[in-house]
This record gives structure tokens, sequence and C-alpha cells, in this order.
């Protein structure tokens, strides 16, 4: 029998979109919100970094999918805290860059997380982790182990000239040429 090979997250930035891959294959994706400051990879700068990486460590395992963290530690968040703050909730996988640009992404705390911000899924809204629903990214959590790949792609750039091609071939109702 073939190996299934290993598995690994993709991150779309264009589609706003994490998906499990297990080879070439895609096992699950799930919607995510990235940083509505842009991308890269400056230290302060609240942006979404590129490239390749890997989970460097999992916290939450066996925690209520409710929990609420700051500092990677538990907290109890009142209502008023969960309505006010903006909260890494449920899991983290925190994320360690594996290319020169993006080698400061552990010391930036740089994770995919849980969020109290669940409506705001789908669209640019993160202080710079990938943030996911919080019952997503418990169950991506039982998924993947400490060192799976990571990849968060950028948007492809256009050609500054592309231009919309013609069908060179003639429709039915064409008149010949």
């Amino acid at each position: 029998m073939k190996k299934s090979g290993r598995r690994s997250i993709h991150i779309s930035i264009a589609k706003q979109r994490l998906s499990l891959k297990r080879g070439r294959s895609t096992e699950r994706t799930f919607p995510v919100s990235t940083s509505k400051f842009g991308l890269g990879m400056e230290e302060g700068s609240m942006k979404t970094p590129l490239g390749r990486f890997r989970v460097a460590e999992k916290i939450g395992d066996g925690m209520p999918i409710e929990t609420a963290y700051m500092s990677r530690e538990p907290i109890h968040a009142t209502a008023k805290i969960l309505r006010a703050e903006d909260l890494v909730m449920s899991r983290i996988l925190w994320l360690d860059g594996l290319e020169p640009r993006n080698a400061n992404s552990y010391s930036r705390y740089i994770y995919i997380h849980g969020t109290n911000h669940e409506d705001q899924i789908g669209q640019p809204a993160s202080h710079g982790c990938i943030r996911m629903k919080n019952a997503d990214v418990a169950e991506l959590f039982n998924l993947v182990n400490v060192d799976t790949r990571v990849v968060i792609a950028a948007p492809r750039a256009k050609a500054p000239n592309a231009r919309k091609t013609r069908n060179p071939l003639p429709r039915r109702n064409d008149p010949p040429k």
C-alpha cells in the first residue's frame, strides 16, 4: 500500500481559508481570519507573516472549548471581558517560522487560535494571528502534532498587463472571417 503522506496546514490569505492536507489531498477546510493590518514580518506590526512554519507548541489540550487565555495561561473570562476584549480562546497552535524572513514569528507570538469574535471569521480582522472558530480550532488541534508544517500563502499577484483572452474559435452564429 502507498503511504498517504504527512499532514500539513495551508492557509490562503486570499480565501481566508485553512486547509488541512494529507499529502496532496485536502482532508478538511475551515474559514479563518488573518490580520486586519495586512501581511508582514516586522516586530510589533500586528501583520500576518508569510511563508513556511511549523507548529512549535500546542496549548489547551483537555481544556473546555470556551477557555480564554492571557499569556497562554487560562483565565476566568467574565461576560464583560468577553464583550470588550480581543481574546485568545479554546486552543493555541504556536507557530515557529522556518525561513529567515519569518524566523521571528515565535517571538512575535503568532498563533492559530480560537476567538471570542467568531462573527469576524472569514475576513481580515486579527492582530497578526490566524483566528478560527473555537470548535474548528479544537478539531484541528486534535488532528495535528507538534512539528506539523504550516504554509501561509499570500494572494497571487496579477500580471501588470494581463488581458482577458478571447476564444479564438468563432461561435456558431458568427460570420466567417
